[in-house]
């Protein structure tokens, strides 16, 4: 698969375009407390910009654990933000957790994809994956 200057791949570059409309509407609903209980939000802080960034994702929550499997790998500029300010936020259902996001490059992403909550939404991933990575996101304990 060909490079360009920027080190994307091909593929990431034309699903990128045909995603953005439906990645925005998604984040739209997930803002508004609309979006179906399969997805969550993550926060990120911009590595240039220093503001926070929102991303949809599949919902990958496991008590103190947040999982998901970046499709895109380090490609992906959500996944070049933790690499930068790992302190993310995830915004679950209603409720938002703070924690802090750790790459997991030698974690088996397939695997891992199977065994997430939202099966359609990694299956989705799995068909659309360039350069799978786990990461996992240490939720600090929820508050009482």
């Amino acid at each position: 698969m060909s490079t360009e200057g920027s080190g994307r791949t091909r593929k990431y570059r034309v699903l990128r375009v045909f995603l953005r409309a439906g990645t925005g509407t998604l984040r739209w609903a997930l803002r508004q407390d609309l979006a179906p209980s399969a997805f969550a939000l993550l926060e990120t802080t911009g590595r240039r910009s220093g503001r926070p960034r929102h991303t949809p994702v599949g919902n990958g929550i496991d008590g103190d654990v947040f999982w998901l499997v970046a499709a895109h790998g380090h490609q992906a500029d959500f996944v070049r933000n933790i690499a930068r300010q790992p302190r993310v936020r995830v915004k679950v259902g209603r409720t938002w957790r703070a924690g802090t996001a750790v790459c997991l490059p030698e974690d088996d992403t397939r695997a891992r994809s199977r065994a997430l909550p939202s099966r359609w939404d990694a299956a989705f991933g799995r068909a659309l994956a360039t350069a799978p990575l786990t990461i996992r996101i240490d939720l600090d304990p929820a508050r009482s």
